[in-house]
């Protein structure tokens, strides 16, 4: 799914209405009439499609009651919801001129390609023109969702990444706040055996383990990817080298060795053996679908756990309360046959207050309009309300968007992986070699 579209200079109507050889134009978001009164007649009758890659039967059953309240505002459009789809499928539909009307992705890495390329369309003539207040999203969920001044996707739920941690195990000491206090909780919460080896952690520092990836862990220290100018920020931004010594720091406390015979010996990260469910690691880093997984298992739903922002950099007390988060993105491709009818469909699911939250509920994700996140009918408690009170957080920040993303962060996780291993011999050095490989596949995007 690390399909590379070809650039193209901008988003002109040649753009955004081409197809393949032989075959006539697919019409454009560009060329819109103007609603007159009630959208909903105004309207022709329509099938769209709509691809998404959920597939559980409650994802499934979530979009088919969210598309109800569609086809009530909307009864001449059916909407054929395609499940299981990855943006692979995507991008080689809409090169082969076979776009569904409507498509969501995972993830949010593919969103400057498909801005940039035109491969989905445009959406700022007809937000201005529908009159919508991007206002109501967190200013992070704008970020993520464009690139370069092209807005081609809109968030449709977000996920939220926080601290989870077992009260019993915890023994009455409160989620550490800072960097240098999670160290120590650390510390008094493992337990080891008489050869040393680790029968609990309290936190495992190894970015080899399931969400500790340098995206989410970033703004744990404000660390900064990128410059003004698209060019690798990762050897000049301090913040970086101080999450990798903290990082290194424990590590070697742990015992490198003593850590990975412990990381390789854990349960599945979907399954019911996951670590925190069976009280093996006292904090972990983990999103908010966590909740959702913990009261679907029959033995962890059991747990007295709670959750919290995640710790922060000691001398930057003011990014307490943020995090990182990212999230399904949705919008209108390129061939789009009908255009105008899945522009209705992707505003309804994106800024229907109802619509969010009967997502959010049955996939416990966060919605992403304030009115939603506020609704007294979505389904909260407080381990819930913790990831929305992240999302909502003014700091809070997510992976800037940029043409070579997978790459990019590969590339560092790659070097982060070396670093716990302790092959890293000159930290400042393999910085900047992680900046020239960024760098230079940047130059090879034209970009």
């Amino acid at each position: 799914m690390r399909f590379v579209p070809l650039a193209v200079a901008g988003l002109t109507a040649l753009a955004l209405t081409a197809c393949t050889a032989g075959k006539e134009a697919a019409p454009s978001l560009g060329a819109r009439p103007a609603p007159s009164g009630s959208a909903a007649p105004s309207l022709p009758a329509a099938t769209l499609e709509l691809w998404h890659g959920f597939s559980t039967p409650a994802e499934v059953k979530a979009f088919e009651d969210a598309i109800a309240g569609f086809n009530q505002k909307f009864p001449q459009i059916t909407v054929k919801a395609v499940k299981g789809v990855q943006d692979d499928q995507i991008t080689q539909a809409i090169r082969g001129g076979k776009a569904p009307d409507v498509a969501a992705s995972f993830t949010t890495d593919n969103v400057a390609q498909w801005c940039r390329s035109g491969s989905f369309q445009d959406l700022t003539p007809v937000i201005a023109q529908d009159g919508i207040d991007l206002g109501v999203l967190p200013q992070v969920a704008r970020t993520y969702t464009e690139y370069a001044g092209k807005r081609c996707t809109l968030p449709l739920l977000a996920d939220a990444y926080g601290l989870y941690y077992n009260k019993a195990l915890m023994k009455g000491s409160r989620p550490p706040r800072t960097l240098s206090e999670l160290t120590a909780l650390t510390k008094k919460l493992t337990v080891r055996d008489a050869n040393g080896d680790i029968k609990v952690a309290g936190f495992i520092p190894s970015f080899q383990y399931y969400e500790n990836s340098p995206s989410h862990l970033a703004p744990m220290v404000g660390a900064k990817w990128y410059n003004d100018d698209g060019t690798s920020a990762i050897g000049s931004d301090p913040a970086w080298k101080e999450l990798l010594r903290w990082q290194k720091d424990l590590v070697d406390w742990y015992g490198y060795d003593k850590l990975e015979k412990f990381r390789k010996g854990l349960g599945d990260e979907w399954g019911a053996e996951h670590p925190f469910f069976t009280g093996k690691v006292a904090m972990i880093l983990d999103g908010e679908w966590r909740n959702a997984m913990i009261a679907g298992d029959p033995k962890a739903k059991a747990m007295d756990y709670g959750t919290a922002p995640l710790p922060v950099a000691d001398a930057r007390p003011e990014l307490y309360g943020s995090g990182f988060t990212a999230g399904t993105v949705i919008g209108v491709p390129k061939g789009a046959r009908h255009p105008q009818q899945a522009w209705e469909l992707v505003k309804y699911l994106t800024t229907d207050t109802g619509s969010l939250v009967t997502l959010s509920n049955a996939l416990r994700n966060v919605p992403t309009t304030r009115a939603a996140m506020e609704s007294p009918k979505l389904t909260k408690d407080a381990n819930f309300q913790t990831f929305l009170d992240i999302f909502a957080h003014s700091r809070t920040s997510t992976l800037p968007s940029a043409v070579n993303s997978v790459f990019n962060q590969e590339a560092l996780a790659t070097f982060f992986t070396r670093w716990e291993k302790g092959a890293v011999p000159d930290l400042d050095a393999g910085l900047k070699s992680v900046d020239k490989q960024i760098d230079d596949k940047l130059k090879l995007s034209g970009s």
